[in-house]
């Protein structure tokens, strides 16, 4: 692997509880990190709070970690840098970030999961848009909450590169303690996972809420999970990629876990009366399955893709039915061989 010998300076761009919970994991490693937030206000209180109350009440700030909404101060002298924002602000984060950095050499990556919103596209494929095909970057991802890495609770994530140098320069920089990064090399997969499972943990949430029982969140999980399969095939995700970490590990975490606000979305949408826009302000967080879906909607749509779950999650997340059609809905399917469904 990769020599890394800490302390490295690293910039994390995103001060939500994501990005905020890496932040304290890397410094906990022993590097000096800068965590940068868009809104001053917001630096100035995690300055003086020394924790991110919002999201991760009672974690304190290691000392390593600062705070700044300026960009220029958090890059500075940078060796790499970790883009942790919501996808739909995540080509104009890299637009920004790549004005400052003009051409500095620097390790890259990021751990947002989703696609980008205007052309349902993968996010290397922005990245790889702004920064140049030359430039080594690396998805992070896997099955995790951001108040358990917090807290330092056993983690495992994949840090996939076509790179496998830059693969493995963000597994040594992730290693402490309890949190294990394995490396590999197929971007698509990992990305693909990452955003198709919020779209399958609002289906379970809404199942849930609906009072369906266990056995049928254990189908919604299990067919969930060959519609991923179908899907990344379609964009060229490796098979074995989705039964990892990044896919099958992610899918089981934030279908079964309240803390998933994917399906916290999804229960509410099912037992309170309002929108789906009106349950996502009352959440009060990004719930990046709502933009997926919408995403996976029209790549669905230009390979002829049969994914009747997403389908009914986009149905329902745009207002055109209630939970209760779309239960309807799904169960009025013909039956068919279970393997014909993978292909």
């Amino acid at each position: 692997m990769t020599q890394v010998e800490p302390p490295l300076k690293i910039a994390v761009i995103g001060a939500g509880a994501w990005g905020t919970a890496l932040a304290i994991h890397l410094a906990r490693a022993g590097h000096q990190v800068g965590l940068w937030t868009h809104n001053s206000h917001q630096a100035k209180q995690l300055r003086i709070q020394r924790e991110n109350a919002k999201y991760l009440k009672g974690i304190p700030f290691p000392e390593s970690l600062v705070i700044s909404s300026e960009f220029p101060e958090v890059l500075k002298d940078v060796d790499a840098v970790l883009v942790v924002v919501p996808s739909h602000v995540f080509k104009e984060t890299l637009n920004q970030v790549h004005s400052v950095i003009d051409g500095r050499k620097v390790h890259f990556a990021w751990a947002t999961k989703g696609f980008e919103q205007e052309s349902a596209s993968l996010l290397h494929q922005i990245a790889s848009g702004e920064f140049g095909e030359e430039q080594p970057m690396a998805v992070l991802s896997g099955p995790t909450f951001a108040d358990e890495v917090a807290k330092g609770l056993p983690t495992a994530m994949v840090s996939a590169s076509s790179d496998e140098s830059e693969a493995q320069f963000w597994a040594k920089a992730f290693h402490h303690d309890n949190f294990r990064m394995y490396t590999q090399n197929d971007m698509v997969g990992v990305e693909v996972g990452g955003a198709y499972k919020n779209i399958m943990a609002i289906a379970t949430g809404l199942s849930d809420g609906l009072q369906l029982g266990a056995n049928a969140r254990a189908a919604l999980i299990a067919r969930g999970m060959a519609e991923m399969m179908r899907f990344g095939q379609a964009l060229g995700a490796h098979p074995e990629t989705l039964m990892g970490l990044a896919g099958l590990g992610d899918l089981v975490l934030t279908c079964t876990d309240d803390l998933s606000r994917n399906r916290r979305f999804g229960l509410q949408l099912a037992q309170a009366p309002g929108t789906a826009e009106e349950i996502m302000a009352s959440i009060g967080q990004v719930v990046e399955g709502v933009k997926a879906v919408k995403a996976v909607k029209r790549i669905a749509e230009r390979y002829d893709l049969d994914l009747p779950i997403m389908e009914q999650v986009y149905r329902i997340v745009t207002d055109a039915c209630s939970p209760e059609e779309a239960v309807r809905e799904l169960m009025a399917r013909d039956g068919r061989r279970e393997t014909e469904e993978l292909q």
